[in-house]
């Protein structure tokens, strides 16, 4: 009996194509469907259709070849960049204070970045009024642009102080403004630069539950590649190297094991007690059962490491993640994502998020 056609894929035309070339050369016999015949290129939601005995053999390829990703390239050591997105609220302060303490230590220079508004005004207006519109549009504009570049030279100023001072280590530090939605044109600019950590401010705890959706720190922890370190406003320290106690969230996933990685990576160098904890809804004793052999690779892959595991209680995740952080004296959390789309993201945060306005504790977010 002859095999059944199943959807493998949902892509542009130009993307169905390279995947079904992909396919092709494997042996595997591919149709797409729902192509526009007259203009067949700029089809959208083309189906890339194959026979289901082929499934397998096709998943193995793609997971192999990792076409659909762009590929991304390392940055040089002297190109190593830590991006600092700042709003020159208190809580962006000391987000600077960190990540320039950071970057010394990780041999890397600093970027300040800034994203601001500018007045918008309708254009269906009378045109008797086109002018006199244009004009102020024009000297909002220009005061706008002002008042960022006189808020940006302040921070510049008290940071080269602080440097000057010996209370921050002498890197190199740029200021960058951009006009546009300040969560895309973050995560934007991070796709331009590569930078090796993004450390942002937020008011943690005392974020209104209504602003949970445009939080920019929100956003960027969920769409971003980078490792995203969240710094809330009432953080008591302005350097890693004061950490003592570090927590590291795992669902039992495999990629936890790739994600235990960067985490050490980013760390390193620095004299950390890791408190491994789940953040998974199974059965306690099956939670302690795999707490202890994940402990245990760790441990093997990283024998200087000060690795110990709690299991957190049944119940509100949220609620039992903040009374271990307050009993092992947890000073940073960090916890892996994975990018979803925007629906998702509205009507089922992610944990990382949900945290993010949980706790008044500092987010290191890396996505898998």
């Amino acid at each position: 009996m002859e095999s059944k056609l199943i959807t493998l894929a949902i892509h542009t035309f130009e993307r169905a194509q390279i995947l079904k070339t992909i396919l092709e050369s494997e042996g595997i016999e591919v149709y797409i469907h729902n192509v526009n015949q007259i203009q067949p290129v700029v089809s959208a939601g083309v189906r890339v259709r194959i026979k289901e005995s082929d499934l397998p053999h096709a998943l193995r390829v793609i997971e192999d070849v990792k076409w659909f990703e762009e590929p991304e390239k390392e940055p040089e050591e002297k190109d190593k960049v830590i991006l600092i997105p700042v709003d020159f609220s208190d809580y962006s302060l000391t987000a600077c204070e960190i990540g320039i303490n950071h970057a010394e230590r990780m041999g890397a220079e600093v970027v300040l970045f800034h994203a601001y508004f500018s007045p918008f005004f309708p254009s269906a207006i009378p045109m008797t009024d086109s002018i006199i519109y244009q004009a102020g549009e024009n000297e909002a504009m220009i005061n706008t642009r002002k008042k960022v570049e006189d808020d940006m030279k302040i921070l510049m100023a008290e940071l080269d102080k602080k440097i000057k001072e010996a209370e921050l280590p002498d890197v190199k530090i740029t200021a960058l403004l951009r006009e546009g939605i300040p969560e895309e044109e973050i995560i934007t600019y991070a796709k331009e630069i590569r930078p090796i950590l993004i450390v942002m401010g937020t008011r943690g705890k005392s974020q209104k539950e209504a602003d949970l959706i445009g939080s920019v720190s929100g956003e960027v922890i969920e769409i971003s590649k980078v490792p995203v370190l969240v710094i809330p406003e009432k953080v008591p320290f302005n350097a890693i190297n004061n950490v003592k106690n570090i927590a590291f969230a795992t669902s039992f996933n495999q990629e936890d094991l790739v994600m235990f990685d960067r985490f050490m990576e980013i760390i390193k160098g620095y004299d950390l007690n890791i408190h491994l904890f789940n953040i998974s809804t199974s059965r306690n004793e099956w939670n302690e059962i795999r707490l202890t052999g994940v402990r245990e690779y760790f441990k093997k892959q990283y024998p200087e490491a000060s690795i110990t595991h709690t299991v957190l209680d049944d119940g509100d995740l949220l609620l039992a993640v903040e009374r271990f952080v307050r009993e092992k004296n947890i000073d940073i959390i960090a916890l892996s994502t994975y990018r979803r789309n925007l629906l998702a993201r509205i009507f089922n945060p992610s944990i990382a998020r949900k945290m993010l306005f949980h706790t008044d504790t500092p987010l290191l977010v890396m996505h898998r």
